[in-house]
């Protein structure tokens, strides 16, 4: 799963996804469920002879996909995650992997690995190499109720890949820059995005122990990241 992970640049993530972002967007350390956070979509602009021309938009959304379906919105508390192999079929992210698909910006993410002969686990940054910014693949939805609304959004998890695995038995998805817009496209259907569903090459990432500071979603500053010692 996702559970936690980290936005600690503003410009990188700017000048990576081509948005402005919100004004109350701030460098987050340990970034929780049910929280408001930033998530990229598509927008129309305009239509151009029977085109239409779309552009990327920055928002704060709430971790935790609410179907627009659901009576009681706290369910959202348990869709912090989809299923990247079965999130076309099931009832609350079906409509949302066909037309509200977003990107998630991140800096790094954490799992935690369970310790041999202890209850403690370890937890751990995940990152790309050169601390560069990346996207999780996202699905997003709305709900409302009389003068009550929501937007949420989910982050999609896939198996790890080699350098995960010995830590974790899922990982985020994690799309491509060039495959952004693709991502976006309400046009694409799920069968044009499926070949993204797959892990990030672990070639291009590396992990470190970090400090168990991180445990507590009330600690959101640089000590999350430090390295355990």
């Amino acid at each position: 799963m996702c559970g936690r992970y980290t936005v600690r640049s503003i410009q990188p993530i700017a000048e990576l996804f081509g948005i402005s972002l919100p004004p109350e967007f701030q460098p987050r350390f340990n970034i929780a469920p049910t929280q408001d956070v930033l998530v990229v979509r598509s927008a129309a602009t305009a239509v151009n002879s029977g085109k239409v021309d779309r552009t990327r938009r920055g928002d704060l959304l709430r971790w935790g996909l609410v179907p627009s379906w659901a009576d009681d919105p706290s369910v959202g508390n348990r869709m912090i995650n989809a299923r990247a192999e079965t999130a076309a079929e099931r009832p609350a992210f079906r409509e949302a992997m066909r037309r509200r698909r977003c990107l998630v910006p991140a800096d790094g993410f954490y799992e935690w690995q369970k310790q041999d002969g202890s209850k403690r686990k370890q937890p751990h940054l995940i990152r790309m190499k050169n601390d560069r910014p990346f996207a999780f693949g996202g699905l997003w939805e709305n709900w409302w109720r009389g003068d009550d609304r929501i937007e949420s959004f989910t982050i999609l998890t896939t198996s790890p890949n080699v350098l995960i695995a010995p830590i974790h038995d899922r990982m985020p998805v994690i799309v491509p820059p060039d495959e952004y817009d693709r991502w976006l496209d309400p046009a694409a259907s799920t069968a044009d995005v499926a070949g993204l569903l797959r892990p990030y090459p672990p070639e291009g990432m590396e992990t470190q122990p970090v400090s168990t500071q991180v445990n507590n979603p009330a600690n959101d500053d640089a000590s999350c990241v430090e390295a355990w010692k």
